[in-house]
């Protein structure tokens, strides 16, 4: 998939990771290839909708999915990690994907988990889907997170928001060209605002163009699709519905 250029102001700039750099309500911040937002100042790395345990929710109800998921999006989270050496990771709420979640926690998972909160500052903001936070794992819990002129809080809030960083609505780009078209999960911004794609293996992703986004961005929105390694700048009328 290549870049679709834009004339924007808040067009992206690619970075040495394959990400790309932009400014975020004045905050200088990159788009990994992970999904992962890395926010440069404060040095942290945000991540939203890992929805740990999803798998075993589905299993329990007798939709048998492979029981990795959980194993997988932790795996991805410590690379990152690894890759960046933040002061700290927010988890962007729905970490868990449900209220039991952490009760089937595998113990190597939880003490994954454990390890990263030894590594560096973890902090826990609730969503929907775990509004307690943890019950026995470390972190701090929090509503929302006030870094960098950025608000970091689960769910997208209408009306102007700028500097608000939030995940929930799982953002999917459908992207056509010449040869066909293809669906990739991805950031979606307009240089004020955010929402942030899904981290979770098994999370999915709502089409950028569906009606739960409108509204949100003051002025028409870019995307930054993820690829393999690399993220892809994406101007709006270069997407699709599904």
């Amino acid at each position: 998939m290549s870049a679709v250029a834009s004339p924007q102001a808040y067009a992206f700039a690619p970075s040495r990771c394959g990400g790309l750099r932009m400014n975020l309500n004045g905050a200088a911040v990159t788009l990994r290839a992970s999904g992962a937002l890395w926010i440069e100042a404060s040095r942290m790395l945000v991540v939203a909708d890992l929805h740990l345990e999803k798998g075993s929710a589905y299993a329990a109800r007798g939709q048998m999915l492979p029981p990795y998921d959980t194993r997988d999006t932790l795996r991805r989270l410590q690379a990152e990690a690894m890759a960046t050496m933040p002061d700290a990771i927010v988890l962007l709420g729905d970490t868990f994907h449900d209220r039991r979640s952490e009760d089937r926690l595998a113990r190597e998972d939880a003490e994954a988990l454990r390890a990263l909160a030894g590594f560096t500052r973890l902090v826990w903001v609730v969503g929907n889907h775990d509004a307690d936070g943890p019950k026995a794992l470390p972190g701090e819990v929090r509503d929302e997170i006030a870094v960098d002129g950025l608000i970091l809080r689960h769910e997208p809030t209408h009306g102007a928001q700028p500097g608000e960083v939030a995940g929930h609505l799982h953002p999917c780009a459908r992207v056509v060209a010449s040869g066909g078209s293809v669906r990739r999960r991805c950031f979606v911004t307009d240089g004020e605002r955010m929402v942030a794609p899904a981290f979770g293996a098994y999370a999915g992703g709502l089409n950028v163009r569906h009606e739960a986004f409108a509204g949100l961005f003051a002025r028409q929105p870019l995307c930054g699709a993820l690829g393999a390694g690399r993220v892809h700048a994406v101007g709006w009328r270069s997407l699709a519905h599904d």
